[in-house]
């Protein structure tokens, strides 16, 4: 094992969330009740040879306070650094996801056009549900061309609320 992974249980309004971290990045945040959140954990934990052990340092400590700002409508922005962990399509879908203004959504589509790859909206789709960082990477932005919800982890009840309190 290389590092320890410090982990840390956030409550927001639509439910806990789990926050994994080193001392310079933070490396997940999903809600605990999503059903890719065991298997994402497992994975980060062989992907970057490390244990993951309960705690804080000062990443968790910014996000958690950055999670609390975005949930009481202070602030939507995320200034704490990320380490993405994909390929470098997903990495190049993710942070054009972060390009997206709260309150605004997305088509896969036209997701797929800002990377200028107009037949890889299905790829979109896939790197999407790979995301690894809820809310920070707003895959809760991108819809499906027709104006429908499309899927999100978290289950579209949340997608449908993070999108509406960003409307706010």
């Amino acid at each position: 094992m290389n590092q320890t992974l410090k982990s840390l249980l956030i409550d927001t309004k639509l439910g806990q969330m789990i926050a994994i971290a080193d001392e310079k990045y933070l490396y997940l945040l999903e809600f605990t009740d999503c059903k890719k959140c065991d298997r994402e954990i497992k994975n980060l934990k062989n992907e970057v040879r490390s244990n993951i052990v309960s705690g804080k340092n000062i990443i968790l400590k910014k996000i958690e306070k950055e999670l609390k700002n975005y949930f009481s409508g202070k602030d939507f922005n995320f200034t704490t650094p990320m380490k993405l962990i994909g390929s470098d399509f997903q990495k190049n879908v993710w942070k054009t996801l972060q390009k997206i203004s709260p309150g605004k959504t997305q088509s896969y589509l036209d997701t797929a056009k800002a990377i200028k790859k107009p037949k890889a909206f299905r790829a979109v789709a896939n790197a999407n549900g790979a995301n690894k960082l809820a809310i920070i990477i707003p895959c809760h932005r991108v819809i499906n061309t027709d104006g429908k919800m499309g899927g999100y982890a978290g289950g579209i009840a949340r997608k449908e609320w993070l999108l509406a309190h960003e409307k706010k």
